[in-house]
């Protein structure tokens, strides 16, 4: 399973809270997670928390919220840092036009960059997309025509016709909390249609926390829920789903060792 958590580091106490969240996502069973980059240049904290555990590995890259922040990051760059052990996604990048934090055309701009590093390093990219669709699917489209890469469309909230897109460049689709809401039945729809080998789960963490937890911090652990709801949605015994979605993770995060 993809377990998805944004790095941060502010709150008190934090090696002694972050061994606690650990040690409850290996007693809920989960064998390996991702902690995804938002700012290359606070790349420090994420070296802090994977070298602190054999099992949590990191990505790197600039969200669009930031793209404006470090509008020179390079390709260069990602694969400079894509070349160390436990990096093994480029991301999360791609476009936000709910809430616009930066240009849409820096956004742009960043998005492309991380697809080229994605293309020259093999390494799956992590996109973030709200609102944003159409444009999207286009960039993912055209930049496909120059080469493929691996992607996943991550904490996916958008319809259907850019998770059929996706899917049909090869890409996955990773579903988040969101989906056990009582809101979330549009993406329970979608996620009962996807084909089985492109689905995955993650947390968003410390954002999203599924039902039971609904409005606290999110952490890793919590991402069964999710599975055994995508489980429910898609008629799938709960172990089966476990099992799917796991193959997945290490097909599409294929430096992270089995």
């Amino acid at each position: 399973m993809l377990v998805d958590s944004h790095c941060h580091l502010d709150f008190p106490d934090f090696a002694a809270e972050l061994d606690a969240v650990v040690d409850r996502a290996r007693a809920a069973g989960l064998g390996r997670m991702v902690t995804i980059s938002t700012r290359v240049g606070r790349f420090h904290q994420l070296e802090t928390i994977t070298s602190r555990f054999d099992d949590i590995y990191c990505s790197i890259g600039t969200h669009p919220h930031n793209a404006a922040e470090e509008p020179d990051i390079s390709v260069a760059d990602l694969v400079r840092f894509a070349a160390q052990k436990k990096v093994v996604a480029i991301g999360e990048a791609g476009l936000d036009y709910h809430y616009d934090n930066s240009p849409r055309d820096a956004q742009e701009k960043g998005f492309r960059t991380h697809i080229a590093a994605a293309r020259e390093t093999g390494l799956p990219l992590v996109i973030h997309a709200r609102e944003a669709d159409d444009d999207v699917a286009r960039i993912l489209e055209e930049e496909s025509g120059k080469g493929a890469f691996p992607f996943v469309l991550h904490c996916f909230t958008g319809g259907m016709d850019l998770a059929r897109r996706g899917v049909a460049l090869g890409g996955y689709v990773s579903f988040s909390g969101i989906l056990t809401f009582k809101s979330g039945a549009p993406l329970r729809e979608i996620a009962a249609q996807l084909p089985e080998d492109r689905i995955l789960v993650e947390t968003d963490a410390p954002y999203l926390a599924p039902g039971p937890w609904r409005g606290k911090r999110n952490e890793p652990s919590y991402v069964v829920e999710t599975a055994r709801v995508l489980a429910e949605t898609r008629g799938t015994p709960p172990d089966a789903m476990a099992a799917v979605t796991t193959a997945n993770f290490f097909r599409l995060f294929n430096k992270v060792p089995a």
